[in-house]
């Protein structure tokens, strides 16, 4: 029982930290350009020489 006292908190605590680099990413603007690497690939580069 007593590792169930250590383990429940540090699981929260990871789980809490995860949650707030998710936000913190959020309000960077980490997802603003969702589409960006989707249409990148379709440009032909023209500098192939």
């Amino acid at each position: 029982m007593t590792g169930l006292a250590f383990l429940i908190p540090v699981a929260l605590g990871l789980g809490l930290l995860g949650l707030g680099a998710f936000f913190w990413s959020l309000k960077n603007g980490q997802f603003d350009d969702p589409e960006g690497a989707a249409n990148r690939i379709l440009i032909d580069d023209e500098d192939d020489a």
